[in-house]
């Protein structure tokens, strides 16, 4: 009884003080926080414009307050995004440069999130996976789901757990909810969810940056809406519990996708269907509704914003910029004249490293090694297991128009550098890298990546480093083909010891 009166004032302790501060902001509370975060999908709601999907609950969510057009993660691999999110720093700077089921890990035990807002009296909770390594740096109090359960059954559980942690005290809470849709396998039904589940003759086209039509990718098309449609249906779950709660109002809402869909050109790459996501946040009584913002955000950004939103100091370390200013009108733009991003392939096999840098209007790739082929078209072609099944094959390639079968060389050998103008050619079919007519914008954007690569201390601008981490893979790969270090409990990763610098 001891125990339970002493957490109970305890609680009341925090609820107290946590109502009389401000944050630097001006909101005279700290607001509750749900992010919720799910896989492998595009800005595919119908609030972004797609009219094939069924997404009310996302599409209310940006009406009551703030969705942002252009928002990127800074990798378009599962871990590596997710390490962003966890430290507001790029994979690079924090060690995470592939998948955490491969081994791959942060340099140290960085101060993340739940710390951060731990120390503000915060309550930190997380449903589902959280995919990187140590897991330790990120001590959530609350994770009785841990799974990445890509079967995605039980999915009601998210919205019953999440509840039970939001009534379980008046202190503040930070509660991550991560769902599996829409990861492969791409499940038509799963326990009667979508409730009206959509056929391959329901669908007229594939997504538009495959470039390439058939009955096949139609079907696999069909089943990653009807992955949007469950994950609407299971945010309205959680959301109407929120409401439930009676703390909707203190409570700023944040929703993404941590990067593009699993088809050809997307997952993996660095086009703007691995990188662009959908973003939305709601805050109510301090954002306003409907609110449409259109400059450039990353995911480097998320942190900061909850760090501000909390009542703390940004680090000075941190290169995101806090969202709050933007979202809630005290200013009129989000400045940020370039969006920047980085990707080694997620596993040894699929090696292919690669930096981007876009600003409003055009992109710039460079393929460090460019040489050779790039692994992942091979991958997707042949469907080298069950999470490539949906790309696109060599035959429906060559059945595709010209303009197209050159984009997928490109793709497949590209040169060191393409360039893309996203408001002529946004689903980055012309490379225009030959153009003289782009050779100052080229040039603008080849110096912005080198000095992000150099402000960020990014191991791969230095060719020692490139090299020396180019022959530690190929002896991985010789060593261990078919990824079986993953389950070698003695492998380790040696970059950690080479890649990383400090200033300190």
């Amino acid at each position: 009884m001891r125990v339970c009166i002493g957490f109970i004032i305890y609680c009341c302790l925090l609820s107290c003080s946590h109502q009389q501060r401000n944050t630097p902001s001006g909101i005279d509370t700290k607001p509750n926080i749900l992010l919720i975060v799910s896989e492998d999908n595009g800005a595919d709601l119908g609030r972004y414009g797609n009219n094939e999907v069924y997404t009310p609950n996302l599409d209310q969510l940006a009406t009551e307050g703030a969705l942002f057009d252009n928002a990127f993660v800074t990798y378009s691999v599962c871990s590596p995004s997710r390490s962003t999110i966890f430290t507001g720093l790029y994979p690079h700077q924090n060690g995470q440069i592939g998948l955490a089921t491969h081994k791959f890990s942060m340099y140290k035990s960085f101060k993340t999130l739940p710390v951060y807002l731990k120390e503000q009296g915060y309550r930190t909770g997380c449903l589902g996976k959280i995919h990187v390594n140590p897991e330790s740096a990120i001590p959530f109090d609350f994770h009785p789901l841990t799974g990445s359960n890509f079967a995605k059954k039980n999915l009601p559980a998210y919205a019953k757990q999440a509840a039970g942690f939001i009534t379980a005290s008046e202190a503040p809470f930070f509660l991550m909810v991560n769902y599996p849709d829409a990861h492969y396998p791409l499940q038509k039904q799963v326990e009667g969810m979508p409730a009206a589940p959509l056929e391959t003759a329901d669908i007229k086209n594939t997504l538009p940056f495959i470039g390439v039509d058939s009955k096949r990718l139609r079907g696999f098309t069909a089943n990653y809406y009807n992955s949007m449609n469950r994950l609407d249906e299971a945010v309205g779950m959680l959301l109407q519990e929120l409401k439930d709660s009676g703390k909707e109002k203190q409570t700023l809402v944040i929703y993404l996708g941590d990067h593009g869909p699993q088809f050809s050109r997307g997952k993996c790459s660095n086009y703007e269907a691995g990188l662009r996501v959908p973003f939305i946040m709601r805050w109510p009584g301090s954002i306003g509704r409907d609110k449409r913002i259109s400059g450039l955000i990353s995911i480097i950004d998320i942190l900061p914003t909850v760090i501000e939103a909390a009542g703390s100091e940004i680090p000075a370390e941190l290169p995101g910029l806090s969202l709050l200013p933007v979202v809630l009108g005290q200013t009129s733009a989000f400045e940020r004249e370039y969006i920047f991003a980085g990707g080694m392939g997620s596993t040894a096999m699929l090696y292919y490293p690669r930096r981007s840098v876009r600003d409003n209007r055009y992109k710039l790739i460079r393929n460090l090694m460019h040489q050779s082929e790039n692994p992942k078209f091979r991958f997707y072609a042949d469907h080298a297991n069950a999470h490539f099944d949906g790309g696109t094959e060599e035959l429906e390639i060559e059945n595709a128009p010209e303009y197209i079968q050159t984009a997928y060389a490109t793709w497949r050998n590209p040169p060191e550098f393409e360039l893309y103008d996203l408001q002529e050619d946004p689903h980055e079919f012309d490379n225009l890298i030959e153009s003289n007519e782009h050779r100052v914008i080229f040039e603008n954007l080849k110096t912005a990546l080198s000095n992000w690569q150099k402000e960020t201390h990014d191991p791969m601008a230095d060719l020692e480093k490139l090299n020396r981490f180019t022959a530690e893979v190929a002896m991985v790969n010789h060593r261990f083909p078919n990824h079986t270090y993953t389950s070698d409990s003695l492998f380790r990763w040696e970059y950690q010891d080479y890649f990383y610098q400090t200033d300190e």
